[in-house]
């Protein structure tokens, strides 16, 4: 049995590394630039709306607070998923 790539599966592994690889930059962008916005803000406690706290929240539970430690800048992990265990999502 031999182990070849047909052009097709090829395609497909081609393009969605190169989505994977998309995103990745897009994420690393966001992170970014969240930190310069932070840094702007200073030590200024931020305010959010109950809207922007659900919406925060709901998209953290996706996440996960391991990958939340990563790239959550402007609200700890924690902070995030306890919004989401107090505010119905």
């Amino acid at each position: 049995m031999r182990a070849t790539l047909d052009p097709l599966s090829f395609l497909v592994v081609s393009i969605g590394g190169w989505m994977n690889q998309h995103q990745r930059h897009v994420i690393e962008y966001l992170i970014e630039e969240n930190r310069v916005l932070r840094e702007q803000n200073g030590n200024r406690r931020m305010r959010f709306t109950d809207d922007q706290r659900r919406r925060l929240a709901a998209k953290a539970k996706k996440l996960g607070r391991r990958l939340l430690a990563r790239v959550a800048t402007i609200v700890t992990p924690e902070t995030l998923l306890a919004w989401h265990r107090k505010i119905d999502c």
